[in-house]
């Protein structure tokens, strides 16, 4: 039977409170493997550049073309973190599909009635996880107010409390449920899309092994791309949002004056 389990599993356990599971040691070599690429893109860069420094340049440039066009002016705020948010989760996603990782493990505990041992896997995809995308959607949502409040000060917080009339003050209140909801909102859409799409090659290449997966692998690197898409821009949409509060209204009464 192919090993699915909702939860990551523990590896060890430091100092007997810090456990070690199986995502997390993923998501430690998806930052190794961002980290060597960009040490190797950036350590000798030249006018004339290597393969590795020409790809970097083309993956960065690209997607500040791209996220310019949502975000605009307020792109060269906030891009450092988009970017980093996309390269992480697109990675994350793309290496839970490898050969090995939530197959190659070791078997622990006493052998059960039926003669089987409990089966834990070594690496498991890092989205694949609910905290890993619970702590990406808990940066994104921090990272929107914390951008709000330093572009547009205090007055940032008026979106969320306005005692000017019941009305304004009503209003505030749901703008404050829905930045709170977006945080499970974001956890939930990334690790549901890439639990799931585990789940199913799991039980695809149990059912049938040779062959048949690989559509379903195909498409689920796209589902990986598409995810790390949705999650980016969506954090733009919001940041763009965040720090052009009151913007288009401060512009219209000094217009009118």
């Amino acid at each position: 039977m192919p090993h699915i389990s909702l939860a990551a599993e523990k590896l060890w356990i430091i100092g007997g409170i810090l456990p070690i599971t199986n995502a997390l040691l993923t998501t430690w070599l998806v930052m190794a493997m961002l980290f060597l690429f960009a040490y190797r893109a950036s350590c000798r860069l030249t006018l004339v550049p290597s393969t590795i420094q020409s790809l970097a340049e083309m993956i960065i440039g690209g997607l500040y073309d791209f996220f310019h066009g949502v975000i605009g002016d307020h792109i060269k705020l906030v891009f450092p973190l988009i970017a980093s948010l996309f390269l992480f989760i697109i990675i994350a996603n793309w290496v839970g599909l490898l050969p090995g990782v939530g197959t190659i493990g070791f078997f622990h505990g006493e052998a059960v009635p039926a003669g089987r041992q409990e089966f834990t896997p070594l690496l498991r995809g890092a989205t694949a996880d609910l905290n890993t995308t619970l702590a990406l959607a808990i940066v994104a949502v921090g990272a929107i107010q914390y951008f709000g409040f330093t572009s547009l000060g205090a007055s940032y917080g008026g979106r969320f409390f306005d005692i000017r009339s019941p009305i304004y003050f009503f209003v505030g209140l749901l703008e404050l449920i829905s930045d709170v909801s977006k945080v499970v909102s974001f956890a939930f859409r990334l690790f549901g899309n890439i639990f799931a799409g585990e789940v199913l090659l799991a039980v695809m290449a149990f059912l049938m092994p040779f062959i048949v997966p690989l559509p379903f692998l195909m498409l689920e690197l796209f589902v990986g791309f598409i995810q790390a898409l949705v999650f980016s821009m969506l954090t733009a949409v919001f940041l763009n949002v965040a720090v052009s509060h009151g913007q288009e209204g401060s512009e219209g009464v000094s217009h009118n004056g």
